[in-house]
């Protein structure tokens, strides 16, 4: 026998991999000693010195099912910028900018084309953030993953000075919470949302999504956040907290960020919600408290700010929302 009897072609995955090569290696900054192809990547960190007191940030998630649809409809470029944004904005919750990113990619049977574009969209994600993807593993593993089905982690590591973690120590009653809009669904829900569009035309342009179909509205790729919160630091703003609104949507994600015996309210209708949770919601016939738990519902990243700052940023960044505020209390009450 052989292993491609088992199920595994070394073979399709190497080609795959030499293939995306190339892209992988444009990621790559002066500071990378090594990458693909070893067995561990490197790189120099001695810029860190710059810094007071370097501190690491660590994140590891996933696209969960998101690749589902991906695979249904043949659309897995944007798979990458779901990852490494998701990713991006988790360090940045503590202020970390990304330094590097890792990937894995498994599935029951790696094909070539797949494989291939979801490295080169890694890649064009890293290359967008500035920073290298040092290194990933994929694997082939039937009798795990289910035929035709996909699973795509990262990990990513960043950094951020001591004194300027951004902690949430100094939020207070009062504080209002500024929302910067989500593109879409980003990288949750979408258990839900494949159920009630079962049997569903993904393809088909609809009104009600503005034009869009349902595939172009749901694999719409995870927005980063890094560009507007620099705005904001480079102008002086203080923020006192930032939370990233994923899987458990405001009321699981922004309590995670306030010191204890605070907790917020957000008044629905304050904020633009993208057309494709209606119409889940809807078709689903899903209460408004379920929606704000699984979804984003348009609220992909919150800023804790005072109302003089809260102000500062609304016109540094148009399109960004003031919508709601911290009270005393616990929790998160939508309005």
């Amino acid at each position: 026998m052989k292993y491609q009897d088992a199920g595994v072609d070394l073979d399709r995955k190497a080609g795959a991999l030499k293939a995306a090569a190339s892209k992988i290696k444009e990621t790559y900054t002066p500071e990378v000693l090594r990458g693909i192809g070893a067995f561990g990547g490197m790189i120099d960190i001695s810029k860190l010195k710059s810094m007071a007191q370097p501190v690491l940030v660590a994140s590891t998630d996933g696209v969960g099912t998101k690749t589902l649809l991906a695979a249904q409809t043949g659309r897995y470029t944007g798979l990458g910028f779901d990852i490494v944004n998701h990713s991006v904005n988790d360090l940045l919750v503590q202020g970390a900018r990304p330094l590097f990113f890792l990937d894995y990619i498994a599935s029951a049977r790696l094909e070539a084309a797949v494989l291939a574009a979801v490295l080169e969209s890694l890649a064009e994600a890293c290359k967008a953030v500035g920073i290298p993807l040092l290194g990933g593993e994929t694997a082939e593993m039937p009798g795990v993953y289910q035929e035709g089905g996909l699973d795509l982690v990262g990990t990513m590591v960043g950094v951020v000075d001591r004194a300027r973690i951004v902690d949430g120590s100094r939020v207070q009653p009062g504080d209002v919470l500024l929302a910067l809009p989500s593109s879409g669904l980003h990288t949750n829900g979408y258990s839900l949302a494949r159920k009630v569009f079962a049997g569903w035309n993904l393809e088909e342009p609809r009104a009600d999504l503005g034009g869009q179909s349902l595939a172009d509205a749901l694999l719409e790729p995870h927005r980063p956040y890094l560009d507007p919160v620099s705005i904001l630091q480079a102008e002086g703003v203080e923020i006192r907290a930032m939370a990233h609104i994923t899987g458990g949507g405001v009321y699981e994600n922004l309590p995670r960020v306030l010191p204890q015996g605070l907790g917020a309210e957000i008044r629905h209708g304050s904020f633009p919600v993208p057309p494709i949770f209606e119409l889940i919601r809807r078709v689903g016939k899903v209460d408004r408290q379920e929606m704000y738990r699984v979804f984003n519902m348009g609220l992909g990243y919150i800023l804790v700010l005072s109302s003089e700052m809260a102000s500062r940023a609304c016109s540094l960044l148009p399109k960004s929302y003031p919508v709601g505020y911290i009270m005393e209390g616990s929790g998160v009450e939508v309005v």
